[in-house]
């Protein structure tokens, strides 16, 4: 899978930018605040349908101009592919696939993409909810439905909250409603959890590896937390146990009109010989930890899906070593199309740039440089 092109018109501050991607490493240098990680995020935006960095797309559009535009031409199994993505003021969006308008779960099955910025090297030191959404964002690349079931789940939940906010307030109890909720919650929750589970395991076998040649010695595990699973894989068992709890803390969920049980309270737990990493490790074990689980989504989405996703690197270079930062290039094979973000070339070999198509860009125009051009 590769990235032929890329346009974006009113795109954040990037107004009317062509670049051409035919090529399997990008460099795309420039002072910060320039445009990089938008240009990164608008092709994340191309696969996820969902920014990594705001939830209310009216800031994806130039302030401006009444729409934002994404286009793409793109190589998948040989074939040429075009994707438009435009969002305008009055919160529409319309999606098309070779010129015609496209559902989303199709447009979503067309290009893979695996996101490494800085923000994640923070992953470890986060909120739950940020490893929730890292871990939600791997598994929709594999399986395009699950984002479905989240918003299923989502929906229902805010459903039942709402219910019980209605209780405190003197409304009627309707036993039989809220029971409507739990088995749906339970229903949905458990496929969610389930998927969940089973991502991590994969993905635990592969990154246990990457992070013991990165560190030599020392052994990653990682850990779903679920406050009511003891163990339970099987489909039918996670469900049993979701009904369990939610029976236990009926009471508990009344008194404060909020669902406390279910996938939206889960977490991740990665141990480093035997220690929780959130806990005892260093930044430098942490970001390992972090480095490892990306490449391994590479393999993954390669795996289950067939297609070699893009690979983004927004700034990232810059926070890691240099053992890391070897180990990170030296990982990415040349089938990979790779798009790096930096302030300049000064992280990069001569040798690895005479191989890369460079881009400097400043207040969100691009023009082609050369390796050997001064980066500002």
């Amino acid at each position: 899978m590769k990235l032929l092109n890329l346009r974006l018109t009113n795109y954040r501050n990037c107004k009317n930018i062509e670049l051409d991607l035919d090529c399997d490493k990008i460099l795309i240098i420039g002072k910060n605040a320039q445009g990089k990680t938008n240009i990164l995020e608008s092709i994340y935006l191309l696969s996820a349908l969902k920014s990594p960095r705001t939830s209310n797309n009216i800031e994806l559009i130039n302030f401006d101009s009444e729409k934002a535009e994404i286009n793409s031409d793109i190589i998948k199994a040989d074939t040429e592919v075009e994707l438009g993505y435009v969002y305008t003021n009055e919160k529409t969006r319309e999606l098309k696939i070779n010129r015609v308008k496209s559902r989303p779960k199709d447009f979503k099955s067309v290009l893979k993409t695996v996101l490494f910025s800085t923000s994640d090297l923070l992953l470890l030191r986060g909120n739950p909810s940020d490893r929730r959404d890292w871990l939600d964002r791997a598994i929709s690349q594999i399986y395009p439905a699950y984002d479905d079931r989240l918003s299923k789940y989502d929906k229902i939940r805010i459903q039942k909250n709402n219910f019980l906010k209605d209780l405190a307030k003197g409304n009627t109890f309707d036993e039989t409603l809220l029971e409507v909720y739990n088995e749906q919650l339970a229903i949905t929750g458990s496929n969610i959890i389930f998927l969940r589970k089973k991502f991590l395991k994969e993905i635990e076998k592969t990154a246990k590896e990457k992070h013991r040649i990165i560190s030599e010695t020392e052994e990653l595990k990682i850990d779903y937390d679920c406050s009511f699973l003891n163990g339970e894989t099987e489909l039918e068992d996670i469900a049993a146990k979701f009904h369990e709890s939610l029976a236990e803390r009926r009471i508990e969920e009344i008194r404060r009109c909020q669902a406390c049980v279910g996938p939206h309270r889960d977490d991740i737990i990665f141990y480093i010989n035997e220690n929780e990493a959130t806990k005892f490790a260093s930044q430098g074990q942490q970001r390992t930890i972090v480095l490892a689980l990306k490449l391994s989504e590479l393999d993954i989405i390669t795996d289950k899906t067939g297609d070699e996703p893009v690979l983004l690197l927004d700034d990232v270079l810059a926070e890691l070593d240099d053992i890391r930062q070897n180990y990170l290039l030296k990982s990415i094979n040349d089938r990979t199309q790779t798009i790096i973000t930096s302030v300049d070339t000064v992280l990069f070999e001569e040798e690895f740039l005479r191989g890369v198509k460079i881009y400097k860009i400043e207040n969100g125009a691009v023009k082609q440089a050369s390796f050997r051009e001064a980066p500002t």
